[in-house]
C-alpha cells in the first residue's frame, strides 16, 4: 500500500509543478543525485525567501527525495548484512594448501 501512495503523491506533484516552476518529478537514477538534489531544496528552503506554494512544493519533493535515499541506503545495509554473513561462513585455507600445485 504504501507504494501505491507514494504514486499518487508523485502524480499530484508533477500536476502541481506544471503550474509555476517545474522541478523534476522523476526519481533519480542514483542515492547520490537525490541527495544532491535534496541538499539543493533544503538550501534554497532555508534561504527563506521561497514564496509558500513553491515551499509546499519543494517540501513534497524533498519527502519523494528522502523516502529514495531511505530505500537505497536500506537495501544496501541489507548487501552489507548478506555479505558479511557470508564472509562468516566462508572457510579460509593458505595459499599453499592448494590443489593445483
Amino acid at each position: 500500500m504504501p507504494a501505491f501512495q507514494l504514486k499518487t503523491c508523485s502524480i499530484e506533484s508533477s500536476a502541481n509543478m506544471a503550474k509555476k516552476t517545474p522541478a523534476p518529478s522523476t526519481t533519480p537514477a542514483d542515492f547520490e543525485q537525490a541527495l544532491k538534489e535534496l541538499e539543493a531544496i533544503v538550501e534554497r528552503m532555508e534561504q527563506g525567501d521561497v514564496p509558500l506554494e513553491e515551499s509546499l512544493r519543494q517540501f513534497e519533493r524533498g519527502i519523494t527525495l528522502t523516502r529514495t535515499c531511505q530505500e537505497a541506503l536500506k537495501a544496501a545495509e541489507q548487501r552489507v548484512q548478506v555479505l558479511t554473513e557470508q564472509n562468516d561462513r566462508t572457510e579460509t585455507r593458505d595459499f599453499s594448501d592448494s590443489d593445483d600445485e
